[in-house]
């Protein structure tokens, strides 16, 4: 699962991920251990029959579900199967079935066995039923925002501009909405599908698709295969009008489903996926493990997306066109991540939802290990660098990596489990260097495949591997809570010829971490290297010198996952910049020269890496001393001259635009026309404040394609300056802007712009569009969100009045 924290939530509150969980009151789960599910029965092979009522929004299911007893002989089944109607449950025993007796109670099937069976003695289960998912209330979480299991997307087709489709979402515990099994991470089964649909719609599902059989009544019967056992969560439907675009990776199907505008598109966003499964395999010496590897794409999917096996699913922003792409993939972290769950996740699954680091923080690192390959090492440690504010929030520090303790297993997918648990694996890398780090994890993968695994299984194997006791490592970081806070001062006694380095750990917590770092001195471009350990409250290191050096440089890797002050002078920062070798090393010492309002902060115009030079933009639009002198606006002017990174090019117009000279309208117009939405909404926008005629004329031309940042700008630029006539422009982009964080406080602006209306059939429409976009809102988050709703519908009340007033009234409850 890619959790995906939407913009929206990102408001300028300065709320974030963690902050949306929502607050138990009641503690009695601090005392409920949170043990493995336990085996009584085994999962072996799982046949179903499925047919869909569009108009009801049902499933007609038929299930065949083979088990055979953990290890002592048992008596009985109990079956998670929730919000159906169940029809019948049988024995079945070849070409005769028996009747059961069975207790339901509309979440667990508990069936009596005609016998004891044993633990070599298997069984089969034959279940009529009926699965209704919208008939049943479910607990979503922050990044599973909903729980139906089964998901029918405009069943009767009553939206025009939206195309019908099927899709599961199983993780947690969601797929025994839509077939009876032991919907436990711990289980796994062989799976067999057929599917009966219209004949005009595609299907996918897990394994391969064996057979297609066309019906007499206008529909076909899929019949999909998988031949090697998974967890019940990851199974997996899809059905819809889809272009299928094919691709490969040695000799095993590779295919994008897309909706058929988008198929032009298709390869330009998943295209990569053969060279990360070629990747990924040679890295982990562990071919691709199943027989093909699909992804598609589903309308308004409730997560970001979902590694269901060899079936990807992912959410609308996956698609992107042409001129989104000239700003890069901005899905490809998440392809890289869902891919990387076939081995961690999918071939060994977190055995608990307690462990689920071994399944959510390997793929959050996937994406590091892809840009390192992919993109170089400044790439993957921005990153991983963004990565690690994710998790530095109040609310993280006091929980576990490993979690025996929770209020509901949703609250397991956070930013522990992701980011802290992504950097926690980019430090044991680190730590035991890349040839090792590599096959333990082959050797994690291998001892374990098929199965489910635990965060001990993954020790073990770095253990046999290295030859080294790790337990130290696991307890601080998987079994322990929080990270350090350090604070590095620097004495210099040029008469004794001693550096001494002082780093004091100044968490407000009893436990101290324990630490292996290197250590940098240089003299000029020299560098030595010093290995070290943080073990206690305040550790000294002494080096000795006979020239002062130009620089200590702590964490010289910069991999450790804490928060720090280093104590470092300009002069020092100056010579990190110039000669250390990372990303971090540069951003922090730009950092400390936009703090200081320093010249020097002008380094990072020239810096290798796009990333810094665009942050180094953003620093200087911000800072009012900087952004006025004479030499930093040439620097800038020459920067744009010859910037070939479109994100870095827009960063540098945002700074033009601040000056508010006309003399760069020509300029800005000119931009205005890129082929990047990113740069051309940052000319349109400084456009407005220079020419606001020709900025409202562009942003009407511009209406009918523009998205990302184009988008927000024409929409702001036409509400601004919009009359009556534009409104089917305004009402048509603030529709199709992506749920996000521009959209949200857009909304206001819109509100505004109806009250210029007069057409009283015109404003309801634009309330609706409001009502629309607040309803793909999960519930959980609607505390947050809906102060920006109602400040702009009441004022639109407050204005209008009478019919309009009550109108608002009704929908907006």
């Amino acid at each position: 699962m890619k959790k995906i924290i939407l913009a929206l939530l990102l408001i300028k509150s300065g709320l974030t991920f963690a902050q949306f969980e929502e607050k138990n009151t009641d503690t009695a789960w601090k005392k409920q251990y949170r043990a493995s599910a336990p085996r009584i029965n085994d999962l072996v092979h799982t046949k179903l029959q499925v047919a869909f009522n569009f108009e009801k929004a049902w499933m007609y299911g038929k299930a065949w579900i083979t088990l055979k007893p953990h290890f002592y002989a048992t008596d009985s089944l109990t079956l998670d199967a929730k919000g159906m109607d169940i029809k019948e449950v049988s024995l079945f025993m070849g070409a005769s079935k028996k009747k059961l007796t069975y207790r339901y109670d509309s979440l667990q099937l508990f069936i009596q066995l005609d016998r004891a069976y044993k633990a070599d003695n298997k069984y089969t289960i034959y279940i009529d039923y009926v699965a209704k998912p919208n008939d049943l209330e479910v607990k979503g979480s922050a990044a599973i925002t909903d729980a139906k299991g089964l998901y029918f997307i405009n069943p009767t087709g009553e939206d025009k501009d939206k195309p019908t489709q099927i899709w599961t979402q199983g993780e947690t515990e969601s797929n025994s909405v839509w077939m009876p099994t032991i919907d436990k991470s711990n289980q796994k089964s062989t799976e067999e599908i057929y599917m009966t649909v219209p004949d005009k719609y595609v299907t996918l599902s897990n394994g391969l698709l064996l057979s297609q059989k066309k019906n007499i009544d206008g529909t076909r019967t899929d019949y999909w295969k998988m031949d090697l056992p998974h967890a019940p969560y990851l199974f997996f439907m899809g059905v819809g009008d889809f272009a299928i675009i094919k691709d490969s990776y040695n000799g095993k199907q590779v295919n994008y489903y897309v909706e058929k505008k988008q198929a032009p598109y298709a390869k330009a966003v998943f295209g990569n996926t053969p060279a990360m499964m070629k990747f990924f395999s040679e890295k982990l010496g562990v071919e691709f493990p199943w027989a093909k590897y699909s992804q598609i794409v589903g309308r308004d999917y409730v997560s970001g997306a979902m590694e269901n096996t060899t079936a990807t699913l992912h959410q609308e922003s996956a698609y992107q066109n042409f001129r989104e792409l000239t700003d890069g993939n901005a899905w490809e972290e998440t392809i890289a991540h869902e891919l990387f769950h076939q081995w961690f996740g999918d071939l060994v699954t977190a055995e608990s939802w307690s462990n689920l680091t071994v399944n959510e923080s390997f793929a959050n690192y996937s994406e590091y290990l892809w840009l390192e390959h992919k993109m170089g090492k400044d790439a993957a440690d921005e990153h991983n660098f963004q990565d690690m504010m994710g998790y530095l929030q109040p609310s993280n520090e006091k929980k576990d990596l490993v979690r025996f303790y929770y209020a509901d297993k949703e609250e397991m997918f956070d930013g522990v489990s992701y980011n802290k648990g992504g950097r926690i694996l980019n430090m044991l890398r680190n730590y035991v260097g890349d040839d090792a780090f590599f096959k333990s994890l082959n050797k994690y993968l291998t001892t374990n495949a098929y199965k489910a695994g635990e965060a001990h299984q993954l020790r073990l194997a770095f253990e046999e591997v290295t030859g080294k006791d790790l337990n130290w490592f696991w307890n601080q970081w998987y079994f322990g809570s929080g990270h350090p806070k350090l604070k590095i001062n620097y004495v210099y006694n040029d008469t004794t010829g001693k550096a001494l380095v002082i780093v004091e750990q100044t968490q407000k917590t009893d436990k101290i971490f324990k630490l292996p770092i290197a250590i940098d001195i240089y003299k000029g471009d020299n560098r030595v290297r010093h290995s070290k350990w943080i073990e206690n409250k305040i550790d000294t290191f002494v080096f000795e010198y006979t020239v002062r050096p130009d620089l200590i440089n702590i964490d010289a890797d910069k991999i450790l996952l804490c928060e720090k002050t280093d104590n470092k002078t300009t002069e020092n920062f100056i010579h990190q910049y110039k000669y250390a070798p990372n990303y971090l090393d540069r951003k922090e010492a730009l950092d400390h020269f936009s703090k200081k309002a320093s010249p020097e902060l002008i380094l990072g115009l020239k810096d290798k890496f796009e990333g810094l030079r665009s942050y180094t933009l953003s620093k200087l639009t911000a800072s009012s001393k900087l952004s006025k002198q004479p030499d930093v606006l040439e620097a800038i002017e020459k920067l744009i001259a010859v910037e070939k990174d479109k994100k870095t090019l827009a960063s540098g117009l945002k700074f033009l635009a601040k000056t508010k000279d006309k003399k760069y309208a020509a300029e800005f117009t000119r931009y205005a026309t890129d082929s990047s939405y990113t740069v051309a909404g940052a000319a349109l926008e400084g456009l407005q404040e220079m020419d606001p005629e020709k900025s409202y004329e562009l942003a009407k031309k511009f209406s009918d394609d523009c998205k990302g940042d184009l988008g927000a700008v024409v929409i702001k630029t036409i509400i601004s300056k919009g009359t009556e006539a534009d409104f089917d422009i305004v009402s048509k982009g603030y529709k199709s802007m992506p749920l996000s964080q521009e959209k949200l406080m857009g909304t206001e602006r819109y509100c505004a712009y109806l009250e210029k209306l007069n057409d009283v059939s015109k404003i309801k429409k634009g309330i609706d569009d409001v009502i629309h976009f607040r309803s793909m809102i999960p519930e959980q988050y609607r505390t947050y969100t809906d102060g920006a709703f109602k400040k702009g519908l009441d004022k639109l009340a407050a204005s209008k009045g009478g019919e309009i007033d009550g109108y608002i009234k009704s929908v907006f409850k």
